[in-house]
């Protein structure tokens, strides 16, 4: 590929490959330290697409996911405000939020997920491309949340921009991103470029993440959009290692709470 999507730098590195041929390569800048896909060898987004499960089935992962993220969100902004969260799939954080005090309101691509968290939860939800979405200023949020949904977008920068249109002064945002300094990924790279083990994947594999960040490549794309890094964690579903994961950063996947300047 010719340049890093977020800085520019051309002396980008072969960082790792996916594909039973290794054809879907990875590279990294030397610069912000994002890791950029080659686009050009095919995207698959289609795979995450979801239907609609019942927000209050606790036995769900996706579900106690949305809890555990909103218990992080309570305990560093306990102060209800309003929220708008993109991408609030079944509303069950939107319904937390709610049950707390906040002012709450959902963006969504799917006009049945949209539909079926109003139904259900009776939570306004909008279907728009948030990267499109114009927010007046009187009606900005105080939080605006986006979960797993960054890596999948070529233009981080575009991301963070429309987010800060929609923040009123001083507001914050909630994100979650795979990390890509991940102890664990590391050490499923190291096995692979060893040759100690490969992965078998499908014959119509496309990866779905077109960027993937570490501390550094975020902390740089948070200075390239106005913001400043309140918070970073990695965590996991699992309490023993989440214990861990929360204090010693080293799992993969990571949130942050980020303030508009």
């Amino acid at each position: 590929m010719d340049a890093c999507r977020l800085c520019g730098e051309t002396d980008l590195t072969l960082y790792y490959t996916q594909g039973n041929q290794d054809e879907f390569r990875f590279y990294r800048c030397p610069v912000c330290r994002l890791v950029n896909y080659d686009l050009s060898s095919g995207l698959d987004q289609e795979k995450y697409a979801r239907e609609f499960v019942d927000p209050f089935d606790d036995g769900v992962t996706s579900n106690r996911a949305q809890s555990i993220t909103y218990s992080f969100l309570k305990k560093h902004l306990p102060k209800p405000g309003t929220m708008l969260e993109i991408g609030c799939g079944n509303g069950r954080l939107l319904h937390h939020a709610k049950h707390d005090g906040w002012t709450v309101r959902g963006l969504e691509l799917s006009p049945f997920l949209a539909e079926s968290v109003k139904k259900r939860l009776d939570i306004d939800v909008e279907v728009a491309n948030f990267l499109e979405y114009k927010v007046k200023e009187s009606d900005r949020y105080d939080l605006v949340l986006l979960r797993h949904v960054l890596e999948h977008l070529p233009d981080s920068k575009g991301a963070l921009r429309s987010i800060h249109s929609m923040l009123a002064n001083g507001g914050h945002a909630l994100l979650e991103f795979p990390n890509i300094d991940g102890m664990d990924i590391r050490y499923k790279r190291w096995l692979r470029r060893t040759g100690l083990h490969r992965k078998k994947y499908p014959e119509t594999y496309r990866p779905g993440h077109c960027n993937e960040f570490c501390r550094e490549s975020f902390e740089y794309l948070l200075k390239e959009t106005g913001f400043d890094l309140v918070v970073w964690e990695t965590y996991s579903y699992r309490r023993v290692s989440n214990f861990i994961f929360n204090r010693v950063h080293i799992g993969n996947k990571a949130r942050a709470i980020i303030r508009r300047k």
